[in-house]
Order: structure tokens, then sequence, then C-alpha cells
């Protein structure tokens, strides 16, 4: 079976207008039971089918949405879960050449945890880490097909890339410098500082935001679902938990955050 990232994850040459340098262009779910968290987010997103496990690339397996490719989903397996990975949503973010980029981000403080390699057919990846510990992978696919894992508005998509940081500042600044993200517009949010919203190439992709007390570091991807009302159900209902919301935010919509049966924190987005 072709691995869908084949498909779904392809960066564009240089100068294309096809997933350019710094376009997400993928979402993957590390899990510890596959088959729990298939039943879990079909119950929770109206729309995903989580296919079965490919016969290569480590079980990997698809996430569709009703109109096309939503991320994938990968077990963990013993030999990742004792060096320290556990269940997690990784983003992808394409790039004209992985290997420049890895080195331009360690230069800037970043981490690689995963050096880049290659996967016949499919592309070259790198997991890494900026500055502030925060873990996403960098991609630059086999072949030239516009990424639809990411929008701004359809149902089963991640509509949303939001960082928290310890530093936002800092992480503006790294951003910006290696992926050409804008940070200019914001939002005040009184005592917790500024919701600074990321563009790119003039589409507004997401936002960083400061650590609020207790709350972890990281990545955040929200995924959009018809009713929040009903995802709220279907979380408690599947056996997952919420940490916060709902909860309304400007522009009519409410958000979910919480974590799934086997820990991945995850986010929704909807009416």
């Amino acid at each position: 079976m072709t691995d869908v990232r084949t498909e779904a994850a392809g960066a564009a040459p240089a100068g294309s207008r096809r997933n350019p340098h710094g376009t997400h262009i993928w979402y993957e779910l590390l899990t510890t039971d596959a088959e729990g968290a298939k039943a879990f987010y079909e119950a929770v997103v109206p729309g995903w089918t989580v296919g079965p496990a490919s016969a290569d690339h480590q079980g990997y397996r698809e996430i569709n949405a009703r109109d096309g490719h939503a991320g994938g989903m990968m077990e963990l397996n013993q030999e990742m879960l004792a060096g320290g990975a556990k269940p997690v949503w990784l983003g992808y973010v394409g790039v004209d050449d992985v290997d420049e980029t890895v080195a331009r981000l360690q230069a800037k403080g970043g981490q690689v945890h995963l050096p880049a390699f290659d996967i016949p057919g499919i592309g070259r990846i790198a997991m890494v880490t900026d500055p502030q510990g925060n873990p996403f992978y960098v991609m630059r696919g086999a072949i030239e097909e516009p990424s639809t894992a990411f929008s701004t508005q359809a149902e089963g998509h991640v509509n949303w890339n939001e960082l928290t940081a310890t530093d936002p500042v800092s992480a503006r600044s790294f951003y910006g410098e290696l992926f050409g993200w804008t940070s200019d517009e914001f939002m005040e949010m009184g005592e917790l500082g500024e919701y600074r919203f990321f563009a790119h190439h003039g589409e507004t992709i997401g936002a960083i935001s400061p650590c609020m007390a207790g709350a972890p570091a990281g990545w955040r991807y929200y995924v959009r679902v018809p009713s929040i009302g009903t995802a709220e159900q279907a979380i408690k209902a599947a056996g997952g938990t919420i940490s916060m919301g709902p909860h309304d935010v400007p522009g009519g919509d409410k958000i979910i955050i919480g974590n799934d049966p086997q820990g991945a924190e995850f986010a929704l987005v909807g009416k």
C-alpha cells in the first residue's frame, strides 16, 4: 500500500505555488494503541475514517475526511517507547530542502530528534524541535501534489495551528526566519499577554501565545467538527477527557481541548 504521505504531502519545487516552503502539509498521531485511537477519533470527528495498517512503513494508517486526506496515524513500537516517545499529535511543515532547513534550524538553537532520512517514493523527512523543545517534522515530498491536510474552513481538517510557548517573542523570530511566517497581527489577552497570529503568504494559519499557568507548551492542531456540543458528548462516551471547554472564541466558534484514551492531547473547533 502506498503511504498516503506520497500523495498528500508532496512538497513542490522551489518557486512552485503548490505547497510553498513553510506550508503545513500533514498531521500525524503517534499512539500506543492504533485500534483504540481509531475507534475514538472515528466517534468524535464526523466523517473521519482510519484505514488499516499498511504492510510496510511500520503499519502506517491513513486518516481520511469526507473530502480527502486529513492525516496519518502510527503506533509506537517498544523501541520508540523505550526512547521516551509518547502519544502526541505532530505537524509536518513542507520545505524546499530538508537538509538546508535542518542546518538553519540547528544554527538557530533547534534540535534534531530524528535525522533526515529518505522514504523511497515518499520524500525526505526529519523530526526536529524548536529551541524551546517543541517537536514537529520538516518534509520534502517526492511528488508535486497540493496538500489538503490543512484548510482554514473545511470540516474534518486542521483549521488552526497553535503554538503555546514559554518565550513567544523568541518563537516568533525562530519560525518567522525559518519558514517566512509573519506575526504582525495580535489580540490582547490581558494578563495572559498577546495572542499573535501567524500568517503565511497572506493567509492566517494559526497563532502563538504564552503558556498559561500549569499548561504545557507545544503545538496544538484544531480539527473542525460541525458541532462542539455533539463532540463533547462523543469524547466522554468514547473514553476521552476534556481539559478545556467548550469555550467561545472570536468569530462565533467554540473550541474543546482534551486528551484521547491513549493520552495524546487533541483540539477541536466548531459551532
